[in-house]
């Protein structure tokens, strides 16, 4: 169980560093630049630390379903990006492809 803590808080790092490089302009704001780049560091730290017991393709179907649709919800509260219905219905479809792989899936490291 702790190795999914750790890939839950890689997700949350992740998603602050990726939401911080949007506001990095290019990497010429040097705030948002270094949050971004820590939150990266921590990030792939942590996802280390996962993959030493969930496997691979698991741990990174997890990573990129959850971090897609956290990074888009953050996208939408915290620089107005607008999501239509495709793109809702799609990180629907994505949600439910992680949960298939963890509710069903025998290949999932529990």
């Amino acid at each position: 169980m702790q190795n999914y803590l750790y890939l839950g808080l890689a997700i949350v790092c992740e998603v602050i560093a990726t939401s911080f490089l949007a506001k990095s302009d290019g990497f010429t704001k040097l705030l948002p630049t270094a949050v971004a780049l820590v939150g990266y560091g921590i990030s792939f730290y942590l996802l280390a630390l996962t993959l030493r017991v969930v496997p691979t393709g698991i741990a990174y179907a997890i990573w990129s379903g959850v971090g897609i649709v956290l990074v888009s919800a953050v996208a939408y509260f915290w620089q107005g990006q607008k999501l239509d219905a495709p793109a809702l219905a799609g990180m629907a479809m994505i949600v439910g492809g992680v949960l298939v792989i963890n509710l069903f899936s025998k290949t999932v490291g529990h």
